[in-house]
């Protein structure tokens, strides 16, 4: 907790997803946002860019407090260029905006232990399957994940990419791989994944990282330090 802030202060912690229409990926945003509160000791508050309830723009609207915005996105992309950032600068409280999840080499911990659970043997050739977007940084950052889940996975991991940028599954996964979604939840891109990955050759495709630990530790530690500018952006406003 933080008692040194008097409790219409206390920052809220507001999480913001994509967001998908048929509603698969709300659990996980929502038990991310959750947990991530309770470990640093804040109200949170689940929102989403668009397609879902509530939207980011009307969360920070009726915000009565200060809040810290941590983006549920994984990689550079339009949401976490553009809009994500318009939003919160246009928040009419003071707020305070973190860097996307990743790369972080806890998402790469997530995709490991999603590959052991799958039944992927140690060393097994892995692709790593991303939603893509057409933001030439978003490849960089896919190539920094894939690095980070190589070293822990002790071989090499390619790159694939469902739209956007990028090299498509069927050309890149190979018989006999195991596949590691770089996905946060279920829904569209989950379900092309394992379909593409399957077509393609994988013998194992992993579940999406969810609410794994390591990611609920992720939204935290940025939270925290969301949280240290949100406290400074109160007591200046």
């Amino acid at each position: 907790m933080l008692p040194h802030l008097l409790p219409h202060l206390l920052p809220r912690l507001v999480t913001v997803a994509h967001g998908t229409r048929d509603g698969s990926g709300s659990p996980v945003a929502r038990e991310l946002t959750r947990a991530a509160g309770e470990l640093v000791g804040v109200p949170a508050t689940a929102s989403y860019v668009e397609l879902a309830d509530p939207l980011l723009t009307e969360v920070l609207a009726a915000s009565d407090r200060p809040v810290v915005v941590v983006p549920l996105l994984l990689s550079a992309g339009l949401h976490v260029d553009s809009d994500v950032p318009e939003a919160v600068a246009a928040a009419p409280v003071p707020a305070a905006l973190t860097a996307a999840l990743g790369p972080s080499p806890l998402l790469a911990d997530a995709m490991c232990a999603r590959l052991r659970d799958a039944g992927a043997r140690p060393g097994q050739p892995v692709t790593m399957v991303a939603a893509g977007s057409r933001r030439p940084g978003s490849l960089d950052d896919l190539a920094t994940t894939a690095r980070m889940l190589g070293l822990l996975w002790g071989a090499p991991v390619r790159v694939a990419t469902l739209s956007g940028l990028g090299d498509r599954p069927a050309d890149v996964v190979r018989p006999g791989d195991a596949v590691a979604p770089y996905l946060l939840a279920p829904g569209f891109f989950a379900r092309r994944c394992t379909e593409e990955a399957r077509a393609a050759g994988a013998t194992v495709v992993a579940d999406v990282l969810g609410a794994h630990p390591c990611v609920v530790e992720l939204v935290a530690h940025r939270a925290q330090v969301g949280l240290a500018l949100a406290r400074r952006a109160a007591r200046a406003a």
